[in-house]
Parts: structure tokens; sequence; C-alpha cells
């Protein structure tokens, strides 16, 4: 005679929509490297404009705007990430 095995496990089954917290930490963690990754890259395109509109023999203004947007990303980051540990 077989067994019948029972399929579903209720308590073992999250319920619909919820994540582990390591799910979420990853997807948290993962969307600040996005984040930052954007405000970078950003920031260069708009030196590498202006130093293409004023026509600079040195690239200044991408060099200027690629570390304001490292520092404008990690403040905004941190920012987050101290107004939501998790």
């Amino acid at each position: 005679m077989r067994r019948q095995e029972n399929h579903s496990k209720p308590d073992l089954e999250k319920p619909e929509g919820k994540r582990s917290p390591r799910a979420q930490n990853y997807m948290k963690y993962s969307g600040m490297a996005f984040q930052m990754g954007g405000i970078i890259l950003f920031g260069v395109w708009v030196g590498k404009k202006l130093d293409a509109h004023f026509s600079t023999s040195t690239p200044w203004f991408t060099v200027v705007m690629a570390l304001f947007s490292v520092f404008a990303a990690l403040y905004i980051v941190l920012k987050d990430f101290l107004k939501n540990p998790s």
C-alpha cells in the first residue's frame, strides 16, 4: 500500500509576499549599489558634457563632477542606511 504524502507544509511556508530577512538585506544593499553607480555615472556624464561645451584641454569638470558625485552618492546612501538600519 502506498503512503500518501502531504505536499503542503503550512508551518514551513512563508506567507505570500514575505521574504526572508537575508533576501531583504540582499535586495536593499544591491539597490544601494545600483543607486550609487547611477549617481556617479550621471556626475561623470555631466562633467564630460561640460568639458565638451567649454572645450577645456584638461578634463577639470569631469574630475570635479566625479568627485562631487561620489560624495553625493555616499551621503545619500549613508543617510538612507542610518535612517533604516536592519
